[in-house]
């Protein structure tokens, strides 16, 4: 009787912890409703952030490890014609242009649109980002979080949202 009950609490012991790997696993990989993209497929590594974070819930990471334009986003319906605002907190660590001057950076915009709100480059601490848009004739927009742009790349380290 004594060797069934320690032979199930091991079996108990190895399935809790199996699951709590599966479950660590589970949270940085979870998108929920955000779609990755990225314009060079392998460039950029996509994650949720245990560490960094503004709040409690964990961050959503994208890391650029060579220059690309990568994004989160979410497709999102709308009234048509109607004015919306987007704000986030980014925080961003060593976030480069490939060329000089150009409209890139870590920032907030509307998939395959050129709409988007004002940059974050450099190393930044949380700073809030607010983008206003109207949807126009759209019944659905995808709202993303973005390093990179249309017009340049980004490279470095990580930008944080």
């Amino acid at each position: 009787m004594k060797k069934k009950f320690w032979k199930n609490l091991i079996s108990l012991i190895i399935i809790l912890f199996v699951l709590s790997i599966f479950y660590k696993f589970y949270q940085k990989y979870n998108f929920n409703n955000f779609v990755k993209a990225e314009y060079t497929l392998g460039v950029s590594k996509f994650e949720r952030d245990f560490n960094v974070k503004c709040t409690q819930a964990n961050s959503y990471k994208i890391q650029n490890v060579d220059y690309n334009d990568a994004m989160f986003y979410e497709t999102i319906p709308v009234i048509p014609n109607t004015a919306y605002k987007v704000t986030c907190k980014i925080k961003t660590e060593n976030v480069k242009t490939q060329h000089e001057n150009t409209d890139s950076g870590a920032h907030i915009s509307i998939a395959n649109t050129l709409e988007k709100s004002d940059n974050v480059i450099g190393t930044q601490d949380w700073t809030t980002v607010t983008f206003y848009f109207n949807s126009k004739n759209r019944t659905e927009v995808d709202v993303g979080f973005r390093l990179g742009g249309y017009e340049d790349n980004c490279i470095r380290n990580s930008m944080v949202f």
